[in-house]
């Protein structure tokens, strides 16, 4: 009988041990990791040093983000969403093109920005020294950095003036990229497509909810989310719309969407005057402009 059950439990456990996940295979060790202490950031005149952040990183990050960096700090099960895995080097929040690493400028920013609906705060408490640090900190979790530069930012044109002829082409662009899919026609989170997003590890995610009244998490201003559309959310389903709209039509989407928000904007008033309704997903989708 013994034998029977140090067989099965020898079996239970090797069983187990096939059955990891595969990303702990590829989980970075802290050998390797150490090996990049010497990391740096550079923002404006001041440049920051990993070695530096390691006293406020154990302090304030730790808890979410884990000794290895790799998101699976002791607060992991309680946090959704999860917090980054900064081994892979894969930001949603960047200047730079889709794919591409985001600048120390990137990282700086949202070290202060924070992530709203989400656990990560603003850390506007940190010098500028310390985010800097910081910066530098998060970067040598990451081979990445070692092998490649940072993209090149996007360039954002100059916001033109609000007009209800650019709210009504935004409408289309909204259709015709299905953005209603995911966001809902109204703006509300609730498209067809919403209840089966995952992010790039398979974990369940939401769409934005243009009308609850929270920031982007990539920052609330028109240039914020002109940036949005133009390089995406990396690690999550959604896309750069760089190849698929114009920087006018973009900009066209940035005023249909403020028609959604809750905050008082030139935008809304418009709508309400023109009395525009939301997008059918049955109509034909708008020809792109300058498209028959």
């Amino acid at each position: 009988m013994r034998t029977r059950l140090r067989k099965w439990s020898l079996w239970l456990g090797a069983a187990a041990f096939l059955t990891l996940p595969l990303a702990s295979w590829a989980q970075l060790s802290t050998f390797d990791i150490e090996t990049r202490i010497g990391a740096e950031s550079h923002v404006g005149n001041i440049t920051g040093h990993a070695k530096d952040a390691k006293a406020d990183y154990r302090r304030y990050c730790v808890g979410c983000h884990g000794v290895l960096g790799d998101g699976n700090g002791e607060n992991f099960p309680w946090v959704d969403p999860k917090p980054r895995d900064f081994q892979l080097g894969v930001f949603k929040c960047r200047s730079t093109p889709t794919g591409t690493l985001p600048t120390d400028e990137d990282l700086f920013d949202t070290i202060a920005r924070g992530m709203d609906r989400s656990n990560m705060p603003q850390w506007s408490t940190f010098t500028k020294q310390e985010r800097a640090d910081l910066v530098a900190w998060v970067k040598h979790f990451s081979p990445r950095w070692a092998n490649e530069k940072p993209g090149a930012p996007i360039t954002i044109p100059p916001e033109p003036e609000v007009t209800p002829e650019r709210i009504k082409a935004g409408r289309d662009v909204f259709a015709r990229v299905q953005c209603w899919k995911c966001h809902g026609v109204q703006g509300m989170a609730n498209g067809p497509s919403a209840a089966t997003l995952t992010d790039d590890q398979g974990r369940p995610i939401q769409p934005f909810n243009f009308t609850e009244g929270a920031r982007p998490k990539c920052g609330d201003t028109d240039r914020d989310l002109y940036r949005i559309f133009m390089t995406g959310l990396d690690g999550t389903p959604m896309p750069s719309f760089a190849d698929n709209i114009k920087p006018d039509e973009a900009w066209d989407l940035v005023f249909y969407l403020r028609t959604f928000m809750r905050q008082h904007s030139k935008e809304k008033e418009l709508a309400k005057q023109l009395g525009l309704k939301p997008v059918d997903p049955n109509a034909p989708a708008p020809a792109a402009s300058g498209q028959q």
